[in-house]
């Protein structure tokens, strides 16, 4: 199978998008199929997009005008799978909805990171025949528990998140919340909090340890220096973040909102207005909460593994000729060049292409 995959890899810290583009293409690559991220080659079997947009900051290494081009001269029967994680409701923008809906036309199968982001689309119209979810998962080579941190409650509790964006939506006004619980008496000699990541310019954590964007292992140690894990992401599609933590062994404590209930429901406490409150129980139950991580299950295993059987399942029902088509009840349109079209290409554009020509040839044999 050779796989075309929109987006070029970036080494380092970077964000979510990177790091499945990193995953994905490291598990098939494992398995002896090829991946390359551009579509200057003729014999593509599945085209991964993951962003259509053109931005002088987005690693995007072609668009759905670029694969329509590609289907109408080149390859007509390669699969495009478009994976979406990402939405208006997110940061507050007002034209990506509208435009991944419009995009999603080019392809075969639409992918999302949470049900959550799916129904979005799904009411705007998208059809429920052509998508799915598969959940996001981090790579347990790096993320893992392996010397992890343990809890004592005589010492200070190590609380941690880390972002790429330094969007205010990532959660500032909880991570300011929780600076200032540092700051305060009773807080003071019980709780230290850790940001690792870009900083948002309009927050002021002074009493938080601020630690620059790290990526893989060094991230992964950094993790595992603390205890628990905080997000408060509003409307996050998925994130990556939590995901890492979790891997790592920290029972998280999320912010009810977006996708990351899906991913941290079970291995956590969720909190909307009561962060101070879910904070407490958090810490006086921490041993049933980190016995819970053990069984974390989203790792970049099992979601590289769910996109290779969709993949496979894809390109197998592409290339199978349409059903019902008995053509030995018409024997001459075995000499019709219509029917060497059928037999060569094993396709065809449309159905209605299939029928109007049919309709055609019967209704010139009588």
């Amino acid at each position: 199978m050779k796989v075309s995959i929109g987006s070029q890899i970036i080494k380092g810290p970077w964000g979510g998008g990177n790091l499945f583009v990193t995953n994905l293409s490291k598990y098939l690559k494992n398995l002896g199929h090829e991946v390359i991220y551009n579509l200057s080659e003729p014999d593509i079997d599945l085209i991964v997009l993951t962003d259509p947009r053109s931005r002088k900051d987005s690693t995007s290494t072609f668009n759905h005008i670029e694969i329509e081009k590609y289907k109408s001269c080149v390859k007509q029967d390669v699969v495009v799978v478009q994976r979406i994680n990402e939405c208006d409701e997110r940061k507050g923008t007002e034209n990506i909805n509208d435009f991944y809906l419009e995009v999603s036309n080019s392809a075969d199968h639409v992918t999302f990171v949470s049900t959550w982001l799916e129904n979005i689309y799904l009411n705007l119209g998208m059809s429920a025949d052509k998508t799915s979810v598969i959940l996001a998962g981090a790579d347990s080579d790096i993320f893992n528990d392996s010397n992890l941190s343990s809890f004592n409650k005589d010492s200070k509790i190590r609380i941690v998140t880390h972002h790429w964006s330094s969007h205010e939506n990532k959660g500032f006004k909880i991570y300011k919340l929780l600076n200032d619980l540092v700051g305060k008496k009773e807080w003071a000699e019980k709780l230290e909090f850790t940001y690792i990541g870009n900083m948002s310019d309009e927050y002021s954590l002074n009493n938080t340890n601020l630690v620059n964007p790290l990526a893989g292992l060094e991230l992964a140690a950094e993790i595992k220096k603390h205890q628990i894990y905080v997000t408060a992401s509003i409307n996050e599609p998925s994130g990556n973040h939590h995901i890492e933590a979790a891997q790592c062994g920290l029972p998280i404590i999320y912010l009810e909102s977006g996708g990351i209930p899906e991913y941290c429901e079970g291995y956590g406490l969720s909190f909307v207005d009561n962060f101070e409150e879910q904070l407490i129980k958090m810490i006086e139950n921490y041993e049933h909460f980190q016995n819970k991580m053990k069984n974390y299950p989203r790792t970049s295993e099992t979601m590289c593994k769910e996109y290779y059987d969709l993949f496979n399942t894809l390109i197998a029902k592409k290339k199978t000729p349409p059903k019902n088509l008995n053509l030995a009840r018409y024997p001459f349109l075995l000499k019709h060049k219509f029917y060497r079209v059928f037999r060569d290409k094993l396709y065809f554009n449309t159905k209605n292409y299939l029928i109007y020509n049919l309709r055609k040839i019967l209704k010139k044999n009588g």
